[in-house]
């Protein structure tokens, strides 16, 4: 291949390996299980520790096949560097392991992944203030902000009520602040959405929803975009200052993250993401485009109550996703009618799957209030937006027509 030449995104990432050179000619990175790299060197063994040249010490801290993956993500993200991670939580839980200290305090999005939230309640015992906030505007984040705030922290579209933070105006508080800003981009990805186009300093990817794609490898990536300078964040351990100010982050974050924690990918699982990450473009035009047609199809429904999806005309931040995305996702929800049971629903969907993945090329459905929000109360729902009826979709790749039919007929039988 041609490495000076800039090609599309999904040439990039289906070639990506071959431009490092494979072992025996091989068309993918092959799966490196060991846990130990050895050395002919001694000397060299200490150079690799000590960060002066590069290479593998153990498996927990890196290992070939992960590497080739983050390298994928990084150039996915138009970042600096990318560190993969066992699961997307383990991604965001590294923010905090590595990067956060009591007394600090976090300003983050009130629309938030279920887990999420549940670990910033979690932090919040161990000394660390989080403000949750309504981040569609950002005066919101703006009054939020303490000389103590250290990151402010969004998702692209809010997974499952699809609100959109004010990204970019936010961004620019961040960069007027000296703030770092984090992003989680697993609703848009990469193909429909960079954050660095935004200020953002660190994106999170759940690596096993869109990126991944076949519902098969947990996994999870944080990405350096270069744009915050780390100089003025202040929870830098000297040992890491060593290096250009540019790698204080990333360097801090494997350390105390992977090194540290263990909350490392493992060899198996970064193939499996691997691979499946050359379609994701393809899958993600397919999704989007059919998450847009059947999205359309229930506001239109009169046993339909509400449908909250960026694509559709009525969504409050309509204009903004068109502004800033790709397309608007494969994710949306819906409310049904009062006096229709939304498990008598579910049960009715032939090729809709009740499962609390997303990102999956199978369509999958789940009635949010009564699973993956049940544990944070009835109080805390209402204050997201979730509503008992609330039924989360993350379209597949089916064909469009059979989809349709699956939800129409669903609706009929009440």
């Amino acid at each position: 291949m041609n490495d000076k030449k800039n090609y599309g995104f999904t040439t990039t990432i289906l070639h990506n390996d071959r431009r490092k050179g494979i072992e025996h000619g091989s068309l993918h990175k092959p799966v490196h299980t060991s846990v130990a790299f050895g050395y002919a060197d001694a000397r060299q063994l200490a150079s690799v520790f000590q960060g002066k040249e590069p290479g593998f010490r153990y498996g927990r801290q890196g290992n070939p096949t992960v590497s080739a993956l983050e390298d994928k993500v990084n150039k996915m993200e138009d970042g600096v560097a990318t560190l993969c991670f066992a699961t997307g939580m383990g991604a965001i839980g590294a923010v905090v392991q590595s990067l956060l200290r009591a007394g600090d305090h976090v300003v983050s999005s009130a629309f938030l992944f279920g887990n999420t939230n549940s670990l910033w309640q979690t932090v919040t015992g161990q000394g660390i203030a989080v403000s949750f906030v309504d981040a569609t505007d950002v005066a919101n984040v703006a009054a939020a902000i303490t000389p103590a705030t250290r990151i402010v922290f969004v998702e692209t579209i809010a997974n499952p009520r699809t609100q959109i933070a004010d990204l970019k105006k936010i961004g620019d508080l961040c960069r007027e602040k000296g703030i770092l800003y984090i992003v989680d981009n697993t609703m848009t990805t990469p193909y429909l959405f960079r954050p660095k186009a935004v200020g953002a300093g660190l994106v999170v990817n759940a690596l096993t929803k869109s990126i991944g794609g076949h519902g098969n490898a947990l996994g999870g990536s944080l990405t350096d975009t270069g744009v915050f300078d780390w100089t003025q964040y202040p929870n830098i351990f000297e040992n890491y200052k060593k290096a250009a100010p540019a790698q204080w982050g990333i360097a801090q974050i494997r350390a105390k993250a992977l090194r540290d924690f263990g909350a490392s990918l493992g060899p198996e699982a970064a193939h499996h993401i691997a691979v499946g990450a050359e379609t994701m473009a393809l899958r993600m035009d397919r999704t989007c485009s059919n998450a847009l047609a059947l999205a359309t199809m229930l506001e239109a429904d009169p046993r339909v109550a509400a449908v909250h999806y960026p694509g559709l005309a009525s969504h409050p931040q309509h204009a903004l996703a068109t502004d800033l995305f790709r397309s608007y996702g494969s994710l949306f929800s819906f409310e049904l009618k009062d006096g229709i049971d939304c498990f008598d629903f579910l049960n009715r969907l032939n090729l809709a799957i009740p499962a609390s993945n997303l990102g999956d090329t199978r369509t999958l459905v789940i009635p949010v209030a009564h699973t993956i929000f049940y544990e944070m109360g009835a109080e805390r729902r209402a204050s997201m937006g979730i509503a008992e009826s609330l039924i989360r979709v993350s379209v597949g790749i089916e064909d469009e027509v059979d989809l349709l039919e699956d939800f129409k007929h669903a609706l009929e039988e009440e």
